[in-house]
């Protein structure tokens, strides 16, 4: 089972902000110089990254009178592409202070705090009222969530009726032990990946209607190929990485991640669900 406090010690970083801050300046620009995506590389902290954000959020369609809710949202990066591809307004919540903290400094800097609004809170008891928000997401979360059928039953509670929850986790799709450590966990019993069965049946228990499903497997194999050749052709990973969120386990967690996807333990996965009316 998943604690939440190992959860949060687990991505606790020490001056995490103070590491992004040097980084901003290795890449030898001011933060009034900035877009999101030369935060990208550090902030989009799923398998694809950027690419698999449109993918899942293209889903929802949100605009620019849209409010969403991201679960889980790390430092913000997804927030802040959706608040500027959309003009959406955007409140993220996560368990871990020092993202929150980073994040809120990286979205002043990209002048977006008027639409990110980026706060410490449990995804098991979200700090909102009820019918708070048009649509919901969460991209690699789950894994570190035991309890799929609360934090489902919460995402329904402060959705407004006919809202969607769109889902991009990393799943289980075999029996087979996991190698550890992983990027959301050091060691299995901080992990707790399900299979999609699980995620639907959560989802129907608190009231939402699946409408879409979607196996990422491929999609992440080629993924990690391209990383891979990237990975011969440089001299280091960049400032800006996310070595500066994983510390330095980055290399081995990535690899073992991917290893586990290449032997069909584990596949990231899309689940679109609405909350039924």
């Amino acid at each position: 089972m998943a604690d939440p406090q190992d959860v949060a010690a687990h991505y606790a970083q020490d001056s995490l902000l103070g590491a992004i801050e040097r980084a901003v300046a290795a890449l030898g620009k001011g933060p009034d110089e900035l877009s999101i995506d030369d935060f990208a590389p550090v902030d989009e902290f799923h398998i694809g990254g950027r690419e698999a954000t449109d993918a899942l959020l293209a889903q929802l369609a949100p605009d620019g009178g849209s409010h969403l809710l991201d679960v889980g949202c790390g430092l913000g990066g997804a927030s802040r592409y959706v608040a500027t591809l959309y003009g959406s307004r955007v409140t993220g919540v996560d368990l871990t202070a020092a993202f929150v903290e980073a994040g809120q400094a990286m979205s002043a800097w990209l002048g977006l705090a008027d639409r990110v609004t980026l706060q410490q809170g449990s995804a098991l008891a979200l700090p909102f009222a009820d019918g708070t928000f048009d649509a919901a997401y969460m991209m690699h979360v789950g894994m570190n969530i035991t309890d799929k059928a609360v934090l489902c039953a919460e995402v329904a509670r402060v959705l407004r009726p006919g809202g969607r929850f769109a889902i991009y986790d990393i799943m289980q799709t075999d029996e087979a032990d996991l190698v550890y450590p992983v990027p959301w966990a050091t060691t299995a019993a901080a992990s707790a990946v399900a299979p999609p069965e699980t995620y639907r049946r959560a989802l129907e228990a608190a009231g939402f209607v699946v409408e879409a499903e979607r196996d990422r497997r491929a999609f992440a194999l080629d993924v990690f190929r391209r990383v891979r050749e990237r990975a011969a052709q440089s001299d280091g990973p960049p400032p800006l990485g996310l070595h500066l969120v994983m510390g330095p386990s980055a290399a081995e967690k990535v690899a073992n991640m991917a290893a586990n996807v290449a032997a069909g333990r584990i596949a990231p996965v899309e689940l679109i669900a609405r909350r039924d009316g």
